[in-house]
This record gives C-alpha cells, sequence and structure tokens, in this order.
C-alpha cells in the first residue's frame, strides 16, 4: 500500500462515467417503473453510493477514505436504448476519489444489468471512464475526448 502519510489533505473530487445498452423494451420498462423486482434506477442509485463508500472493501491495496460526498445520476437515452451513469465522489482527504467514483457507476450499473437480466441478458456496460479529478498533487484533469 502507498504510503500517503507526508500528502497535504486536500479537497478532491472525482467525477466517472459509464452506460449500459440494452433492448428498448427492457429500457420502457425501467422508465416506466414497471419491473416486477421493483424501482430499477432507485437501486442502482443506492448500491452504486454504498459501493463507493465500501471502495477499499474491494479493491486490493485501496485506501479507506472518508467520502463527503457521492452525487450519482442515471440517464435515459432512448435513441441509443441506454442508461448512463455519472458519479461525483467527494473528499477531504490525502489520496483521491477515482477509485469510489470507478465504482460507484460500475456497482449501479451491475445493479441494473442484475435486475433486468431476466427480460434482456444481452445488456452491454460500456465506455466506464474516469471524466474528471481534482485536488492533490496532481492538480486538475479533465479528459479530452
Amino acid at each position: 500500500m502507498v504510503d500517503v502519510g507526508d500528502k497535504d489533505v486536500t479537497h478532491r473530487v472525482a467525477i466517472a462515467s459509464g452506460s449500459i445498452r440494452m433492448l428498448g423494451d427492457t429500457l420502457a420498462l425501467i422508465m416506466k417503473g414497471g419491473h416486477k423486482k421493483g424501482d430499477v434506477l432507485a437501486t442502482a442509485r443506492i448500491a452504486g453510493i454504498m459501493a463507493a463508500k465500501r471502495t477499499a472493501d474491494f479493491i486490493p491495496l485501496c485506501h479507506p477514505i472518508p467520502v463527503t460526498k457521492i452525487e450519482l445520476d442515471l440517464r435515459t437515452d432512448k435513441r441509443a436504448r441506454a442508461l448512463h451513469c455519472v458519479a461525483r465522489v467527494e473528499t477531504r482527504s490525502r489520496t483521491g476519489v477515482e477509485m469510489e467514483a470507478l465504482t460507484a457507476v460500475q456497482v449501479a450499473l451491475l445493479t441494473i444489468y442484475d435486475m433486468c437480466k431476466a427480460v434482456d441478458r444481452g445488456m452491454t456496460i460500456t465506455d466506464v471512464r474516469l471524466v474528471e479529478k481534482s485536488g492533490g498533487r496532481s492538480g486538475h484533469w479533465v479528459r479530452d475526448d
């Protein structure tokens, strides 16, 4: 595990995103809230938030970080037959929250897959990536693609 003891405590933010593509009927079922397992979007949002808070339990050598804020947004895209997830995680710590943001996105999307796999096994999780990070020694970074 990397020693972060000499680093300054700073406000750090990480934003990650990703998508899950599916059949149009599956997306319509989610949007209508008619899924027999319950509210897919609410469940995915809670799962992503919970996962961000426990990232160090999943990723070996990842520092446990006191997360101060998590926002997880799920948006529907009818044309692409997809749900897009964006997670923003914040802390005041000695190391960043990139892994927490990425974990939040992945688990939220996996939760959607789990809840909907009975009606659409062909769903595809795609484009999970860090979008932006700020704070710490390396400063501000924004994806340029």
